[in-house]
């Protein structure tokens, strides 16, 4: 094995829910209610959904209704959302649906934040109503809305002061803030928040947005300290060359939605077929440094890598692949290979 593991490291999921092709929306559910269990029981911190919408592709566009499901289906990891999506939907609303799930699990519900829509625009437009996105001024005024629901704290004279969050009053799921660039990680350390970020996709920000959290980081009734979580794609196999083989298919995935085409997620032989062009490998290419494929050791060794750049403290992983048992068998490596204490 290579060196020591950063003390006190965690490792969590990002689950997209796939929906892979010859399947529905209900088997991957029942894929991602098997997932949950089998995470929990090997140590893993964390199972997080991300709301996506317009993507055949992807089964977790309620995020909330998923989690409340997940979370009955465990009994001792946090479940949350990575993320809910804040242009989306009004803070109260949000307010309302996280107060119920942290009075239903106390202590295990997560509420992670992210400022896009997670869709494309004319769908974003039927999510809210409205072609305005949220702005870069607003999203301070929104999370600020959200805590206050939570908390029951506005200034005087706000007109939202009379109002009364059930059963969010009072509620504390834990708030984290999303980002995939240098803005969001500006507002998480002001307002002294955790802070994750998607270098699953955005990998050349990664160092950069980190580095401004940590300098804008002010001490705040949620930490002393920031917290840092760095999203990475990840598939484990026994060997290099199987993993290429089970990344096959997300590099097809990725090249369809770049291109406006989402689809069911492919198998690895239709993967295997697909002959890409320069522009789709260009594509592909460009999210690559965001993902780890590879044995045990090449899979450490490339995480170590990644926490010692960027000083993380938790790492949330998403694994992409066709067959649930090959996702599953991945997650086993993983935990193995980093060291975790299986629960129980």
């Amino acid at each position: 094995m290579a060196g020591a593991l950063k003390e006190g490291l965690s490792l969590s999921v990002l689950d997209l829910v796939p929906v892979i092709e010859g399947s529905d929306p209900a088997e991957a559910l029942e894929a991602s209610t098997e997932l949950v269990s089998h995470v929990e029981r090997l140590g893993y911190s964390r199972h997080w959904v991300a709301e996506h919408h317009n993507m055949p592709g992807i089964a977790s566009s309620a995020p909330a209704v998923v989690i409340a499901h997940l979370a009955a289906s465990s009994s001792t990891i946090r479940v949350g959302s990575g993320g809910v999506m804040l242009p989306n939907h009004q803070p109260l609303v949000i307010a309302e649906q996280f107060g119920t799930l942290d009075a239903l699990h106390p202590g295990r519900i997560d509420l992670g934040i992210g400022r896009a829509p997670g869709t494309d625009q004319i769908t974003a437009a039927a999510l809210r109503r409205s072609m305005a996105a949220l702005s870069d001024e607003e999203l301070p005024q929104q999370l600020a809305e959200l805590t206050g629901f939570f908390d029951g704290e506005f200034p005087p004279g706000h007109p939202y002061a009379s109002i009364t969050a059930v059963p969010g009053l009072g509620r504390h799921p834990q708030i984290w803030l999303l980002g995939s660039s240098g803005y969001t990680a500006q507002v998480a350390g002001l307002l002294g928040m955790p802070y994750s970020f998607a270098h699953h996709f955005s990998a050349q920000n990664t160092i950069p947005a980190i580095e401004l959290y940590r300098s804008k980081f002010a001490p705040s009734r949620y930490l002393e300290k920031p917290r840092v979580m760095v999203a990475v794609g990840v598939i484990c196999a026994e060997s290099d060359e199987e993993a290429r083989w089970l990344a096959g298919p997300s590099r097809l995935a990725f090249s369809r939605l770049r291109k406006g085409r989402p689809g069911r997620f492919p198998s690895p032989e239709e993967a295997a077929d697909h002959d890409f062009t320069p522009d789709e490998e260009s594509a592909v290419a460009s999210i690559a440094k965001g993902h780890v494929f590879g044995s045990p050791e090449t899979v450490r060794l490339r995480l170590e890598e990644l926490v010692a750049a960027t000083g993380a403290d938790e790492l949330m992983i998403s694994t992409m692949v066709f067959d649930r048992a090959d996702r599953l068998r991945s997650y086993d490596l993983v935990a193995q290979t980093m060291d975790l204490n299986p629960s129980g």
